[in-house]
């Protein structure tokens, strides 16, 4: 899957749960309260489901979720062989 493919299925799972009409790749998701850490499962689960790999317990680290470009860059990175 490209970059960009990758960072569109982000920007639509959180565009169900994120009102801001503007978001951009590099806006802070956790630092900026657009979603609290309760939603931080959520985020998990999709991205488990959704790109078929398991987010290890070292893995939790805000600076791979905080936004759609982090997320996207870990995905890759998770996805690399």
């Amino acid at each position: 899957m490209t970059t960009n493919g990758t960072k569109e299925k982000i920007r639509s799972f959180l565009s169900k749960y994120i009102k801001k009409k503007d978001l951009k790749e590099e806006d802070e998701l956790f630092t900026s309260r657009l979603v609290n850490s309760m939603f931080a499962m959520q985020l998990v689960l999709f991205i488990e489901k959704e790109f078929s790999f398991k987010v290890e317990n070292e893995d939790l680290d805000l600076k791979n979720f905080n936004s759609i470009n982090a997320i996207s860059a870990f995905v890759e990175r998770k996805a690399a062989p």
